[in-house]
């Protein structure tokens, strides 16, 4: 079976506690799992606000899903999204070439971002050391 790359997002109802969003979200990896899907990461963007209400609601909390999976898991998935009460709102796009690519590169950079801070901070400390002696 021909299995294609994916990105869902989900905005989860932010009034709930956040024991009931960690079990939403993993209610939808388990879905993911249990029908084929290999889950490769998933995002918690967190609390944010709504471009406009949705369902009365202000605020959502955002969580991203990216995963392969045979074509049929999608609409199993989807409908996991609309019986479940917590879920607002959801997205799920098939990813190409470009968009993994970018995926990729948005990762590389953010890793080096982080080393670069991190190198930073450490020359800094030992600046310090040394015009302290």
């Amino acid at each position: 079976m021909k299995t294609s790359h994916y990105e869902s997002v989900v905005i989860i109802n932010a009034a709930l506690e956040e024991s009931q969003i960690e079990e939403t979200i993993s209610k939808a990896e388990e879905t993911i799992k249990l029908n084929g899907g290999e889950l490769s990461e998933t995002e918690k963007w967190g609390r944010k606000r709504l471009a406009y209400p949705i369902q009365k609601a202000k605020s959502g909390y955002y969580a991203i899903f990216r995963f392969s999976a045979p074509t049929d898991l999608i609409s199993k998935l989807e409908r996991f999204y609309r019986l479940d009460e917590n879920i607002i709102r959801y997205l799920t796009v098939a990813l190409d070439k470009v968009a993994l690519q970018y995926i990729a590169d948005a990762k590389l950079r953010k890793d080096s971002d982080v080393e670069q801070i991190v190198g930073t901070d450490s020359a800094k400390e030992t600046e310090t050391q040394v015009a302290a002696e």
